[in-house]
């Protein structure tokens, strides 16, 4: 049966299994949204895309999830360095009020200076402007697209690293693959009772 060897082929456990903590990939960039899951699907991390400020709804859904799984959760954040950058986390942290740890690994105003990034200026307009000056001595906007890549995985990487049992996780892939060749012993078997 041709549904049965899909299904076999398709088939995924949740791959956090039995790891210590829910892990959530923070972005404010929603256009980064798909290359973080490109590089964190094989550990089934949601992703959150927090662009702009996320809704109520949204914040829910993520407070709802966390209750649910029941795990002390920890939030690995990104976004640009300016106040809204830095404003649009503190607001979700506050609003969802379910993070056993948070780490906003970039961008922060050493990265600026370390990785060169152009920095372009502030909105003197902005309500948050002057404590982002109070806290960072001028006012400027860093986009953290300016980030190379491979810099902005490896501070991921690095964070969840604090987090991520490698050999639970191991563990988690072979019974998934006892799992699948399971399945496709089954579905070879229906084949062959239907030839």
């Amino acid at each position: 049966m041709r549904a049965l060897q899909e299904a076999a082929d398709e088939f995924r456990l949740d791959r956090t299994q039995g790891q210590k903590f829910a892990l959530y990939i923070g972005v404010e960039k929603n256009a980064l949204v798909a290359l973080l899951e490109s590089w964190f699907e094989d550990r089934s991390l949601p992703v959150l895309p927090l662009g702009g400020y996320a809704s109520e709804g949204f914040e829910s859904v993520v407070r709802d999830d966390e209750i649910d799984d029941g795990r002390p959760a920890v939030l690995i954040y990104a976004g640009d360095f300016d106040p809204s950058g830095e404003d649009i986390s503190r607001d979700f942290i506050r609003q969802t009020d379910c993070w056993a740890h948070v780490h906003r690994i970039a961008l922060t105003r050493t990265q600026v200076t370390t990785y060169d990034l152009p920095i372009n200026p502030g909105k003197a307009t902005d309500s948050r402007a002057a404590g982002f000056i109070a806290r960072h001595g001028e006012l400027m906007q860093v986009e953290l697209d300016a980030l190379p890549p491979d810099t902005l995985r490896t501070l991921y990487e690095d964070a969840i690293n604090q987090y991520w049992d490698t050999s639970t996780y191991e563990a988690v892939l072979a019974h998934e693959e006892d799992e699948r060749a399971y399945l496709a012993r089954v579905a070879a078997r229906n084949r062959r009772g239907r030839a």
